[in-house]
């Protein structure tokens, strides 16, 4: 395990041991890395869970401690999902992809997640859970898994099913690599380059607005290759699709009433949607906030698209997450 202080500086590791998931498949020696920032309490009631988003690793999300989340008075948590390369992934661990039967669930992640803070830090209930994207999407299945749990949600740019168009979008992103002739069918015999050139065309197409590309003034090709592809290619392609998997499979409702299902959250919840995100629509995520009751529905006014969630070079955006979480914390 590494040694760090509440500052976040370094990964932790926290060993699960063999973990079986819904799939029926089990993890051996599975595991969990998590950042820490700022100081856990005496009575352990002032620690805010972030699950980590598509491609992240805790020290991606780290820039919202401060900006959003103040960690002189909240005792952060920013936990990797499985499949994000740190986390027990596909590209280590004995886990292998829906080829060979594998599926990680949000539900996994969650129990994955609960051992964690219930084992290293005590805690079983959560004053606020905040997550953007696929971090989002595990915020939601918290809440309907787990309500005595958590007190507060902050669902960001992220919905408690995946539509269907959304999940055509990660259909062309697992294509993308799949087509590539490293593929053999059931992994990679090499690094896809052209698979994940393509990959990143198709998700910085959805990923920001035309607006914003519309004031861009460097060459698209050249945009995407230095701004773009770099995130991607530091990835093993397997877990690229592994966590693709996960994001298309989710749905809190288990393939039930989805209204049904969020009607049984009790946290105070705030659904914040991006005016021009285009993976997680402003009427999707209005139409699940009126199912939870008394859910507090906020519109991220914002040129960048799904990046508007995560606004780690932006303030105006910044802003408006910080004063969202104030006010939901006062809640």
């Amino acid at each position: 395990m590494s040694i760090s202080q509440p500052d976040g500086s370094a990964d932790r590791l926290f060993e699960l041991g063999d973990v079986q998931l819904a799939c029926g498949q089990t993890i051996p020696q599975a595991r969990l890395v998590y950042r820490q920032f700022g100081k856990l309490n005496d009575e352990r009631s002032n620690l805010i869970l972030m699950p980590t988003s598509y491609g992240a690793r805790p020290a991606d999300l780290a820039w919202t401690v401060g900006p959003v989340l103040d960690p002189e008075r909240w005792c952060i948590v920013i936990a990797g999902q499985f499949g994000n390369g740190l986390s027990s992934s596909p590209s280590h661990g004995g886990m292998g992809l829906a080829e060979q039967g594998w599926l990680v669930q949000h539900s996994d992640n969650v129990a994955a997640q609960k051992r964690l803070l219930e084992e290293q830090f005590g805690v079983t209930r959560l004053p606020l859970i905040y997550g953007w994207s696929m971090g989002a999407q595990q915020a939601y299945q918290w809440a309907v898994s787990h309500p005595d749990c958590v007190e507060r949600l902050c669902c960001v740019c992220g919905t408690a099913r995946t539509s269907v168009h959304n999940k055509l979008f990660c259909l062309s992103l697992r294509q993308a690599l799949t087509a590539d002739p490293c593929w053999n069918g059931a992994g990679f015999d090499g690094v896809p380059e052209q698979g994940l050139r393509t990959f990143a065309f198709i998700y910085a197409s959805w990923a920001a607005s035309q607006p914003h590309y519309r004031g861009m003034t460097e060459p698209i090709e050249q945009h995407v290759e230095q701004q773009w592809l770099p995130h991607y290619r530091r990835h093993d392609p397997s877990d690229l699709i592994a966590m693709l998997d996960t994001w298309m499979a989710h749905d809190v409702a288990a393939g039930g009433d989805l209204q049904t299902a969020l009607a049984t959250i009790s946290a105070r919840t705030a659904v914040v949607a991006g005016s021009h995100d285009l993976y997680f629509l402003v009427d999707d995520m209005s139409r699940e906030a009126e199912a939870i009751a008394d859910a507090q529905f906020h519109v991220l006014e914002s040129l960048l698209g799904h990046r508007a969630g995560n606004p780690h070079s932006s303030l105006p955006e910044q802003q408006h997450l910080r004063r969202i979480v104030d006010q939901l914390m006062t809640s």
